[in-house]
């Protein structure tokens, strides 16, 4: 089985610096308080459709000063990368071992995700991954479509694992089983409209799915 993994708010406990940093940029350039609730709604998209959905009517200048001032400040709150959640690291090798195949889709930068695993040394874990600026952003199924094409798997060959609207969606859009996990940006209560196989509040729960299947 081809298990396909979201990063922030999934594998990674980073929704609190992805959000103080969006705040701070918001605040560096003028645009005015920025509510947590806010900035956690537009997690999992990609930075570019993210800041059109914050401030769908500010021109193309402010949001680009908003772009760099938020990827300066995430970078100074994630010098050290952000824990992997509780057993994450574990249940991921279990999987590994037990012949399963990783990958990741994320609405990260290729950069931001290759510093973050190299800094984890995680290289090795995952067999491939796609970002959101070198592909369509969620909730566009690009990324999948095109990771199963890398794999020479069907859609019912693999699930995809993550804790927003927007992993949800992608993978009901080609009808690929999905896993949705509580403990992330979105409040388990918006993913369950989503028919996922299974809700899980913690990440080593994922055990009891690979026992089943």
């Amino acid at each position: 089985m081809l298990l396909i993994f979201d990063w922030d708010g999934t594998l990674s406990d980073s929704t609190e610096r992805i959000t103080l940093a969006m705040q701070r940029a918001a605040d560096e350039v003028g645009l005015g308080p920025l509510s947590a609730e806010r900035v956690r709604n537009i997690i999992g998209l990609g930075l570019p459709e993210a800041l059109l959905k914050l401030y769908p009517d500010t021109d193309d200048l402010a949001r680009g000063q908003l772009r760099d001032a938020y990827r300066h400040h995430f970078s100074l709150l994630d010098h050290q990368p952000s824990a992997l959640f509780p057993g994450v690291l574990e249940t991921l090798e279990h999987l590994g071992n037990q012949g399963h195949r990783l990958a990741i889709a994320t609405s990260k930068s290729r950069q931001g995700l290759d510093r973050i695993l190299a800094g984890l040394g995680l290289g090795d874990l995952f067999e491939a991954s796609r970002c959101a600026d070198e592909t369509a952003s969620k909730p566009h199924p690009l990324m999948l479509q095109q990771l199963l094409t890398q794999f020479h798997v069907g859609v019912d060959e693999a699930v995809m694992v993550g804790d927003t609207e927007y992993d949800m969606e992608m993978a009901r859009c080609i009808q690929m089983p999905r896993i949705a996990v509580s403990y992330g940006a979105h409040a388990i209560e918006r993913l369950k409209p989503y028919e996922p196989i299974m809700c899980v509040d913690d990440f080593v729960q994922l055990l009891q799915w690979d026992a089943l299947s």
